[in-house]
């Protein structure tokens, strides 16, 4: 449990670390010993934009004491912490990052139904302060559900570098709600934004309703009086379900048709007169209607000092040019991959010499100590693929992600690549999980959960099943690299690429379904903070050794089980019309590519194994290695990507995906055979 005073966060363990806050309070409330008691208990829930600060202020509030999982029934991240605050024991739920309380995404009916149907004490809005009247959007519409709330102006440094002065007083006044200034990268704010929220949580004023503009106030207060007077109960705020109603929310709109035929008529007809009247949709009219207010809100608190434009501002400008632009998203991408191959596979190769002193993995013990070679090839070898495959590469790909990330230059590949993502039904933010997948499948995959729809999620997911992951490099590498030649190597890495975006264009055509727009909050750049940089970092790795390490360990044990009491042979043997005849391998190659489903490298030390050797041209002609690898580069994603694929998307999806797979290498692996051996 993290305990939180004015002047620190103190853990249980007895650690302490320094929580900056304004320096008035530490003058007027010098540290105090210990926190009050109380067994007071409150929920806060923290909610906004995505990119404003949310994460950073969850983790100072929280610190280690997280839980991170998914929410009851759906593939949405839940991140949730507890904290003690003057006593009050505080549980934090980190809600995802939205814009708008539609039903186009799992994120927004998830932070929706936990704030309308669980009711926290307290809902903490942050949004970022440098582009308030953007991010007021939504606080307006947290304002509509009658959220207890309390509005943190992030990044307040930031505005005031852009000539923004807010008059926060001002704003709380019209808001009608609790305004503080907060620099959530320092920990300024953090008390306050605490203290307030736990003064609404005691005191629960309750908020008075932002009017709109007469044409759409009128509609919106005859619904509302309708809705009060049947008493509809949806669980949602009477004047919140009247403006869903009039915007045309389908999931709102069917709940009421099943409930009340009048109000759902009388909806229809208000809607219909409201479109006439202002000769453009309803749910055009509500927006514009949230942006005027928004704008009239920050006219009326902020004010705007003419400044010269700033370094960021220009690097702004280039990096979103419409050619430079694309130079720099190109840049980004190839550095964050070179950066990842060549210290990842330095970090490998010192980690491997190590393990090999403790205990060298031996292919010779499954004959001679078979009970010794399920333990050492099997257990052991499975902890030493994670060391060595997941570690040296994950680890300085998430570093250079996320200072990526922080800084503000990830969102402007994403929008620079956006074009080109639609072309197979994904748009600009889906580059990040496939970029992802280059080092791992299985973050990637669940780092799919950025998309707003089920069938991008799934579409994203299929693409970086073709993706060269780490693993699949080192067979590329190992087997044509070393033996064929660089440039061999070089060239399967663009056939692969081709086949990602052929593939991608078939999946788009076969998953029904609309493709959205990109909706993404393009905030400033700034210079990364390396204490979230490594928090990100951290979060990020830890999760995926916690799935991935037991999947390795318990596969490779099975597959030397296998290997040791000769089940492999027969099946190999019964891909004999399809490696030998169709393919063009050596007949054990069959054995070799159901060792890859486990692990991608196990065909390399498969085929050592079997060959007695190292030199694989002892048993591979060079055209069959090139095959060899391209199958090995498409074929089934190993175990630890089909349980993922199962968890986040169901085992019907996962195997309709590696039949693709499967389909795919088949097809690509015969035809190139057929070429190449005509030509060589």
């Amino acid at each position: 449990m993290q305990r939180i005073c004015r002047d620190r966060i103190v853990t249980d363990q007895g650690g302490q670390k320094t929580v900056p806050t304004h320096k008035s309070d530490l003058k007027t409330n010098p540290p105090t010993s210990e926190c009050a008691k109380s067994d007071k208990q409150f929920t806060f829930a923290l909610a906004g934009n995505a990119n404003v600060g949310k994460s950073v202020i969850f983790n100072q509030l929280t610190g280690s004491n997280q839980i991170i999982g998914n929410w009851p029934g759906k593939t949405v991240d839940r991140a949730e912490g507890t904290l003690s605050f003057e006593g009050h024991e505080i549980k934090v739920i980190d809600l995802p990052g939205i814009y708008s309380f539609s039903t186009f995404s799992m994120e927004e009916i998830v932070s929706r139904d936990y704030i309308a149907l669980e009711k926290p004490d307290a809902v903490i809005n942050i949004v970022d302060a440098s582009v308030l009247e953007r991010n007021l959007f939504f606080t307006l519409q947290l304002l509509e559900m009658n959220a207890p709330l309390v509005l943190v102006l992030n990044q307040v440094d930031v505005a005031k570098n852009k000539g923004i002065i807010i008059n926060k007083d001002k704003l709380s006044t019209l808001l009608g709600i609790p305004v503080v200034f907060a620099t959530a990268t320092r920990g300024e704010g953090i008390y306050e934004a605490v203290e307030e929220a736990v003064k609404v949580a005691i005191s629960k004023p309750k908020s008075k309703p932002l009017k709109y503009r007469k044409n759409l106030e009128e509609p919106i207060e005859k619904l509302q009086s309708l809705i009060e007077k049947e008493n509809l109960n949806l669980g949602y705020p009477a004047r919140w379900v009247a403006i869903k109603l009039l915007e045309g929310d389908m999931e709102i709109t069917q709940l009421v048709a099943e409930k009340s035929k009048t109000i759902s008529l009388q909806s229809k007809l208000l809607a219909g007169e409201l479109e006439n009247r202002c000769q453009e949709k309803c749910f055009s009219i509500i927006a514009s209607e949230r942006y005027a207010l928004a704008n009239s809100l920050v006219a009326a608190s902020l004010k705007q000092d003419e400044i010269q434009r700033s370094f960021t501002d220009k690097l702004d400008w280039f990096a979103t040019h419409r050619i430079f632009g694309y130079v720099t998203a190109l840049g980004v991408i190839g550095g964050l991959l070179l950066w990842t191959f060549f210290i990842g596979n330095g970090l490998s190769d010192l980690i491997s010499k190590g393990l090999n002193l403790i205990q060298p993995i031996n292919p010779e013990l499954s004959m001679s100590a078979p009970l010794l070679s399920i333990i050492l090839n099997g257990f052991w070898g499975g902890f030493n693929a994670g060391l060595t495959l997941i570690i040296p590469f994950v680890i300085p790909f998430y570093l250079l992600l996320a200072f990526i990330e922080d800084s503000g230059l990830l969102t402007r590949v994403a929008f620079m690549m956006d074009s080109a993502m639609h072309k197979i039904g994904l748009h600009g933010k889906a580059l990040i999980p496939i970029i992802l997948g280059y080092g791992c499948s299985v973050p990637a995959i669940h780092s799919c959960k950025i998309m707003e729809t089920r069938r991008e999620r799934l579409l994203a997911a299929f693409a970086i099943t073709f993706a060269p992951c780490s693993a699949r490099t080192i067979v590329l590498f190992g087997m044509v690299g070393l033996f064929v030649g660089i440039h061999w190597a070089l060239l399967l890495y663009v056939v692969n690429l081709a086949i990602i975006f052929a593939m991608g264009r078939i999946a788009m055509k076969a998953v029904p379904g609309k493709s959205t727009g990109l909706i993404m909050e393009m905030s400033s750049f700034k210079r990364p903070s390396l204490k979230v940089v490594l928090k990100q970092t951290w979060t990020r790795t830890k999760s995926i050794i916690y799935v991935v390490f037991p999947i390795y360990i318990a596969g490779s044990a099975l597959i030397q089980v296998l290997y040791i009491y000769d089940i492999l042979t027969p099946i190999g043997n019964a891909l004999y019309p399809l490696t030998v005849l169709w393919l063009g391998l050596p007949a054990f190659a069959g054995v070799l590519l159901l060792l890859g489903a486990v692990r991608k490298e196990l065909i390399i030390l498969g085929a050592v194994a079997i060959l007695g050797t190292t030199n694989l041209l002892t048993g591979f002609a060079p055209v069959q290695l090139v095959v060899m690898a391209l199958v090995a580069m498409l074929y089934i994603p190993c175990v630890s990507t089909m349980a993922i694929l199962g968890k986040e998307f169901g085992w019907k999806s996962a195997a309709l995906i590696s039949l693709a797979n499967i389909g795919t290498a088949l097809i690509i692996g015969g035809i190139a055979f057929q070429i190449l051996n005509f030509f060589t």
